[in-house]
């Protein structure tokens, strides 16, 4: 049984490996999606530039202005009076949100009424837009509120802050809620599914199409062995692929490990059986290897989608 199994192995190793462009697909592919995931795909954002527009110019308005340009998430790029000059700039994509101010801001926050401040936001990129307008509102509301406890303690002639609660999130694995640390090891699970099913999706109907499986049905080897021995390689390029994946996200992303290496790969072990699993049932039920791609691609795509990968 052992040598029917190695034999089988041999050959499901051959077969993978003949084509120089397969490798690549199989060690190369991971790596670089690796790369282009933790470096494209990313929720942070930082260093907006924009353009400031104030035209009340009191102490109020800077302080707001401040209030922006002190963050991280905001670079102020140029300080103008002019709204066409500052359109512009969004137009020619130099400029990513305007922060206008218009004349009378101090007047009401000092008569008590709601002062009005209006940030223009470049919508092209929809999810950097939303977030920039979510930055926006916190560091609006904090300065609102700073302006509140300011007049109260005016009016009540006290020196003491105003007590208030102070709620702190915090992140146990990924302190700084860095996307990279999200999207890496998610990757790896996205990736070795991917990899393992389109090789496991052709290994029997490849044998269909060229017509050995009649050959391999003939010879001595059981249903059990055939089965260990196509998918035996996949679990050693599944394994690969998980560590060359996790190399890159430790000593290249600097992504730190907080839990047992070991345990890790027991999960991958369990992982490759789904997906060797569906793989060899989609192989299976299909009769060409074009099929069995397609059938793997639709299987796919929702898989990724109700994983909580997206």
């Amino acid at each position: 049984m052992g040598e029917r199994i190695l034999t089988m192995l041999r050959k499901e190793f051959i077969q993978v490996f003949r084509d120089p462009r397969m490798r690549m697909v199989i060690f190369g592919v991971p790596v670089i999606q690796c790369l282009i995931f933790g470096y494209a795909v990313t929720m942070d954002v930082r260093h907006v530039r924009l353009v400031v527009l104030d035209r009340d110019g009191t102490p109020a308005s800077r302080a707001l202005v401040a209030q922006f340009t002190g963050s991280d998430c905001f670079d102020a790029i140029e300080f103008t009076g002019d709204e066409a000059r500052a359109r512009r700039l969004i137009d020619a994509a130099q400029a990513s949100a305007i922060l206008q101010i218009d004349a009378g801001f101090s007047g009401d926050l000092e008569a008590g009424r709601t002062a009005v401040a209006q940030l223009i936001v470049d919508g092209s990129d929809s999810n950097t837009a939303r977030l920039v307008l979510n930055y926006s509102s916190v560091i609006a509301a904090g300065y609102g509120n700073a302006v509140l406890v300011g007049r109260a303690l005016r009016r009540s002639g006290r020196t003491l802050p105003v007590g208030a609660v102070d709620l702190r999130a915090r992140a146990w694995f990924n302190e700084n809620l860095e996307s990279r640390n999200f999207f890496v090891p998610g990757i790896m699970a996205v990736l070795v599914m991917l990899v393992t099913l389109m090789l496991t999706g052709m290994a029997i109907v490849r044998e269909k199409e060229v017509g050995t499986i009649e050959q391999i049905m003939v010879t001595p080897i059981q249903p059990v062995e055939f089965i260990l021995g196509k998918c035996a390689p996949f679990v050693v390029i599944g394994f690969i692929d998980v560590l060359l994946v996790t190399a890159v996200g430790v000593f290249w992303f600097e992504i730190p490990i907080r839990g047992s290496l070991l345990l890790l790969l027991g999960s991958t072990a369990l992982y490759l059986m789904s997906t060797l699993g569906i793989g060899l049932f989609i192989s299976t039920v299909s009769s060409t290897q074009q099929q069995a791609m397609m059938t793997t691609f639709f299987f796919f795509f929702p898989a990724m989608l109700l994983s909580g990968f997206i």
